[in-house]
């Protein structure tokens, strides 16, 4: 991504530019940031409930992809990733739909938002849906929605008021990079993707340079120094390759939004979750409650952690026992889940 970041320095915008638009997330993108960020699943659901509000009150519409049985290619990639986390083959993201997932999927739904099953991988999907016109844009870290035909891809869309999205045009990046699209996602396979290991040694800077001289993989390795650059023993560049060009296009979605279930959201996140002290402290970001709140970029911070009864909440003198939260949780909920509604309509009212 270094290398796109510096090709295009101007292509940086805030959040509310894409007002009205409708966004594709790749929903495991999101997931893993909370999961990395707080293991704890609960406020990694509370993360993603308040993210989703944020972009609800700019009047984005998002919609989350989920993935689908990964490829072949993939697989290899999935069982180092699940060695490494120490998971059984039992719990390996190909063994079905973790119970982890479904929590969010609930979530998700009850917020009132479409959730889309991808018959493969997310990206694959959500660049098909780019590039039919269902969506806008695509929202995701990962430079694979790109190529696989993705045309516009954003980057850093956290929900921050205050950060920088940016984001990449496909067929600007073509034009700037003097690539074909198979050049291109030759490009992205030197500089690393989910499918196939890359050749050592290769920065973005050269790989760009060897990709425009030569055009294609094959060419490349034959002017490479293979002792400094060594190529992978049985290198599946090809399959890699064609997974980019010739992905299977799946039936497009009817995408509908609802409103959200305030009931069913209250009794998700408070009463199964257990997260009142949390959830009533971080409202007022759309609500009218003081007190020390949540932070608007919809990220969990480090030191808020679900109480002990008894533990008073608050800072100093006003605190209130956990026991006392749900009156005001109740109350304060509506307005959280009322308040992107709110600003639509008004908003709706004035133009």
């Amino acid at each position: 991504m270094l290398l796109l970041s510096n090709l295009f320095p101007k292509s940086i915008f805030k959040l509310w530019r894409y007002k009205g638009k409708i966004i594709a997330l790749d929903t495991s993108i999101i997931m893993n940031q909370f999961r990395s960020a707080v293991p704890n699943l609960n406020l990694s659901l509370l993360g993603v409930f308040y993210r989703t509000l944020t972009f609800l009150e700019h009047d984005i519409k998002p919609v989350f992809v989920f993935d689908g049985d990964p490829p072949e290619q993939k697989r290899a990639l999935l069982e180092k990733r699940a060695q490494s986390a120490g998971r059984s083959s039992a719990q390996r993201p190909h063994a079905g739909v973790s119970s982890q997932t479904k929590e969010f999927l609930r979530l998700l739904m009850l917020l009132g938002v479409p959730c889309v099953q991808a018959p493969s991988d997310a990206e694959a999907f959500c660049a098909q849906l780019v590039s039919s016109g269902v969506v806008d844009a695509v929202a995701s870290e990962d430079m694979d929605t790109l190529a696989f035909g993705g045309t516009v891809l954003l980057r850093q869309l956290n929900a921050k008021r205050v950060s920088e999205v940016m984001e990449y045009s496909l067929p600007k990046l073509l034009e700037i990079l003097q690539l074909t699209q198979k050049e291109f996602v030759d490009l992205c396979i030197l500089l690393g993707c989910d499918y196939c290991d890359k050749i050592t040694g290769l920065g973005p800077s050269r790989a760009l340079k060897l990709i425009q001289q030569h055009r294609n993989i094959e060419d490349v390795m034959l002017n490479i120094n293979t002792k400094t650059h060594r190529v992978p023993l049985g290198w599946q560049y090809q399959a890699a390759r064609k997974l980019f060009l010739d992905s299977p296009r799946s039936e497009l979605p009817h995408l509908q939004w609802s409103e959200p279930n305030e009931p069913e959201l209250v009794n998700f996140l408070c009463q199964e979750k257990h997260l009142k002290l949390v959830f009533s402290r971080w409202c007022c970001v759309f609500g009218d409650q003081g007190g020390e709140g949540a932070r608007a970029d919809g990220e969990v911070p480090a030191e808020t952690r679900p109480q002990k009864e008894g533990e008073r909440g608050g800072k100093g003198k006003g605190g209130r026992q956990t026991d006392q939260f749900g009156p005001i949780l109740s109350c304060d909920t509506e307005k959280t889940v009322c308040r992107s509604r709110r600003i639509r309509n008004q908003e709706a009212t004035e133009d």
